[in-house]
């Protein structure tokens, strides 16, 4: 059976999973809370396998807590069509970001399915394990470890609780030194697209429902932590201070001009602690993060380096000391001819323009890159909101990119 132009995706059933999924971790203010490896984050995939059911899909989850649908091919042990998103999300996050992925990729399956439609390949649905990274400081976990980069290491990362990944693998029943059996093997999958919201302004300045993803921009994620001295706020000269927060408000001053000298790069400290932290006293220590990005990776580092230099120079200034950690560094994503090819074919069937544009938000097909070709589906934020309780894209755009979703899979899991 071959798609018509007209529309397949039942709209109603996808807006209603979208709205029931958004209940799960709501706060009385109205945003989301769905951390990796907890009863929210669980209660979420449940939810989301039982959709995957319904859909007719074989459904399973792997040892690095992924959660996977299944709907085979004709061709026995052809490569797979991954497709999906996640489920978890930022402290009090929005109700789209991941799950319109998910959602929207179980509803093209389920399309098919009651369509009688059949593939030369088979097309697995994913719900990857924490890619939000708002728990342990350290995302993506689970593409990590279908990729095959997931290392012990790398589930030493704690919360600020103190309790591992690993510790918190366990708590979930989950065995840690199996992920190794997550991986996928080379030549097993065939390709990977995500369906996902736009996180930014583009598309509605454009006036456009969906776009094409070209590239995903590289996070270096690094901790600045400034000591200086406490000491008595009423009998401490101002020439005498050793302020570790004045000096990081000079720093952080420092990453937002540089960060916007390129045009292109993006810089924030989305998180500060300091201490002693009582009203009177000045501040002995303060600990700040920084999320660096670009699409380029040179001109990220360029700015990183810059940021650096000044950094000392001002910490040196004000006698207080300075000490940096990268929590992690990944390298700018291109979207594959092969996959953009596929969803720019479905724009125009369906009378879309093809619009293409970069991803400034990182997303779990980077860790994919080197397992097969990637791409992404963007649909239309409003105001550009996202990691936001008031985020939120349209139910006509949320059926518009699943019905770009659901061409783009036929043609790339071969319909036949």
């Amino acid at each position: 059976m071959r798609a018509s132009s007209t529309g397949e995706i039942d709209a109603d059933r996808l807006w209603s999973r979208l709205s029931e999924l958004a209940e799960i971790g709501k706060s009385e203010g109205g945003g989301v809370t769905r951390l990796s490896f907890t009863e929210e984050e669980w209660a979420a995939k449940d939810l989301v396998a039982s959709y995957m059911r319904e859909a007719g899909l074989a459904v399973r989850e792997d040892a690095a807590g992924n959660l996977i649908g299944r709907r085979e091919g004709r061709v026995e042990d052809a490569p797979v069509v991954l497709t999906g998103s996640h489920v978890d999300s930022v402290r009090n996050g929005g109700d789209f970001d991941g799950p319109l992925g998910a959602l929207g990729a179980v509803e093209a399956l389920q399309t098919m399915d009651e369509r009688g439609v059949e593939t030369e390949r088979p097309v697995e649905v994913v719900a990857f394990t924490d890619e939000e990274g708002a728990r342990f400081s350290f995302g993506m976990i689970g593409s990590r470890a279908t990729a095959g980069t997931l290392t012990p290491e790398h589930l030493a990362n704690e919360d600020e609780n103190g309790v591992s990944i690993a510790e918190a693998m366990r708590a979930s029943g989950l065995d840690p030194g199996r992920i190794d059996e997550v991986a996928r093997a080379p030549g097993s999958v065939y390709a990977y697209v995500e369906l996902h919201i736009e996180q930014g302004r583009i598309l509605e300045s454009k006036n456009l429902p969906v776009g094409v993803v070209t590239g995903i921009a590289g996070p270096a994620w690094l901790r600045f932590t400034l000591a200086g001295e406490a000491a008595h706020a009423g009998t401490t000269p101002m020439n005498l201070r050793r302020d570790a927060l004045a000096a990081a408000a000079e720093v952080i001053g420092r990453i937002e001009r540089e960060a916007a000298r390129t045009g292109t790069s993006v810089g924030t400290v989305g998180q500060l602690d300091l201490s002693p932290g009582g009203i009177n006293i000045v501040p002995g220590q303060v600990s700040f993060s920084l999320d660096l990005r670009d699409i380029d990776e040179d001109v990220r580092d360029d700015v990183e380096a810059r940021i650096m230099h000044e950094a000392a120079l001002l910490c040196e200034k004000r006698d207080v000391e300075l000490e940096t950690k990268t929590l992690q560094r990944l390298p700018p994503a291109p979207c594959s001819a092969l996959v953009q090819d596929a969803a720019r074919e479905a724009c125009e069937t369906l009378g879309f323009e093809p619009f293409g544009l970069a991803s400034g938000a990182g997303h779990d097909g980077m860790h994919l890159t080197e397992l097969c070709p990637i791409g992404m589906i963007f649909v239309r934020s409003k105001d550009g909101l996202s990691h936001n309780p008031a985020e939120y894209s349209s139910k006509d755009d949320c059926t518009a990119g699943a019905e770009v979703l659901y061409r783009t899979l036929l043609k790339l899991a071969g319909e036949t």
